[in-house]
């Protein structure tokens, strides 16, 4: 198993050429995932309004799923930067193992319920008659690919803990290519498949998940592997309390998550009073600002990384060093896509529909974002630092305070008070994101992170 070292006496150019090495596979992880899903949703939006709303409230659901097992696999993640900093390979090989297995179980229990329960689901989202048919329908098909989008999270999660980027942006590369591909056959009949429409395009991702995860599967247990040999009869018992550690570390990132996929639920809610119209604009608009996150959150999982593996080999200069490197690429790219939001909306919003009013529409959501995507992002990378030295509950503690606090009450009141309409609560997101940047500024300077790390250490024995 590859070995990173952290040593005391780094340079600024040695420090940027790591960081660099670990964010540029992950930027393009990413990139290729927002491309994907770009394209996915350029077909959907040419069915019709109705089809993009209905992938919309069931990717609601789904994200939820997401958001609990990323949380999980960011306890991972700690405990594995810190365990290969420190170069404790057996601690190491313990939570990947107990992660996996756990996350399987659980993955199951959770696919099951949403397979069944769909329309449940999406009616309790605000689905009716068509929208909630069409939505119900791609909820129970894509919900087979949920447990391996999970073992994906925890490959990912373990391989980025230890440094390693390359890897996941391959396994991206093949996965996102099979889910267009997927796609491209079956929502319109290409090439005599069946038209599927939006089921389609359902199963399609569900399939590519399946592959994503057996690559990881293979990578892990493979040769040189971080599994390799531990396949066995021991392999499938649970160790409690190395769970009980991974989950409880994690579970401050997963509340903040929910509490995300919850507030946009409840935005959502508040965005269907206004039209089908205004729904599309904005989930539309979340596809195409993730030009500007997408990308940028390499430099928030590289923190995360970086930080934890230099306090795990006791070395906090050469944490702080990482973390200013981080924050200057973090603008750096961020300023990148700001300007291509803010000057070509029009022609982003193009690319996912060629429905006049929700372009027009979205255009003004792109443009509100890009004027935070900086504030945002940077929020983002001190999230990162302050998970790798183990303060996961202030991370959770400023999304909480920001979308329940802020971003809920202001966009209820700009939009049905003040009669603002969708624009009142795209006024709302956008000082939210400039309030939680400073936020998270200020709890960052307080937590010490790099002075109090020794107190996440008996967790990890």
């Amino acid at each position: 198993m590859e070995r990173a070292i952290v040593d005391a006496h780094m340079t600024k150019k040695e420090i940027r050429k790591k960081i660099y090495a670990m964010i540029l596979p992950i930027s393009l992880e990413n990139i290729l995932q927002m491309l994907a899903g770009f394209v996915a949703m350029a077909m959907i939006g040419r069915i019709s309004t109705i089809a993009i709303g209905a992938v919309g409230l069931s990717m609601r659901i789904t994200q939820i799923v997401w958001a609990i097992f990323k949380g999980v696999t960011t306890g991972a993640t700690i405990f594995v930067a810190q365990s290969y900093g420190a170069k404790d390979s057996k601690k190491l090989r313990q939570v990947v193992q107990q992660t996996l297995l756990s996350t399987i179980l659980f993955v199951i229990g959770i696919q099951q319920m949403i397979y069944w329960k769909a329309p449940l689901f999406i009616r309790w989202l605000g689905g009716k008659g068509e929208l909630l048919e069409r939505g119900a329908l791609y909820l129970s098909t894509v919900s087979w690919g949920l447990p391996f989008m999970a073992i994906m999270l925890v490959v990912t999660g373990v391989l980025q803990g230890m440094g390693n980027g390359k890897t996941p942006m391959k396994i991206a590369f093949i996965m996102n290519t099979v889910n267009v591909i997927g796609n491209y056959l079956l929502i319109y009949g290409n090439l005599g498949f069946p038209a599927l429409g939006i089921r389609g395009s359902a199963l399609a991702t569900a399939f590519a998940q399946f592959v994503g995860a057996m690559i990881g599967i293979y990578i892990l247990f493979g040769k040189g592997g971080v599994l390799e040999g531990v396949l066995g009869q021991s392999f499938f018992k649970l160790d409690g309390k190395r769970i009980s550690e991974i989950y409880r570390l994690g579970a401050p990132t997963a509340m903040e998550s929910i509490f995300w996929q919850f507030c946009t639920i409840l935005l959502t809610q508040l965005i269907l009073t206004f039209g089908e119209v205004a729904l599309a604009a904005h989930q539309l608009g979340l596809q195409a600002e993730a030009i500007s996150y997408m990308p940028a959150m390499g430099f928030s999982i590289a923190a995360t990384a970086f930080v934890g593996q230099s306090l795990g080999a006791k070395e906090p200069t050469i944490a702080k060093m990482y973390l200013k490197e981080i924050v200057k690429g973090s603008v750096v790219l961020t300023s990148i896509s700001v300007a291509i939001l803010f000057f070509f909306p029009q022609q982003v919003m193009g690319l996912l529909t060629n429905q006049t009013d929700v372009i027009q529409l979205g255009a003004v959501y792109l443009m509100l974002m890009a004027s935070v995507q900086i504030p945002q992002n940077l929020a983002g990378v001190l999230y990162g630092a302050m998970r790798g030295a183990g303060f996961t509950k202030a991370p959770m503690i400023v999304a909480g305070t920001g979308l329940w606090l802020v971003r809920l009450p202001l966009a209820y009141l700009l939009s049905i008070v003040f009669h603002q309409n969708i624009y009142g609560i795209w006024y709302a997101i956008t000082f939210d994101m400039a309030f939680r940047f400073f936020l998270s500024y200020i709890l960052y300077k307080r937590k010490n992170i790099y002075g109090e790390n020794r107190k996440l250490q008996p967790a990890c024995d």
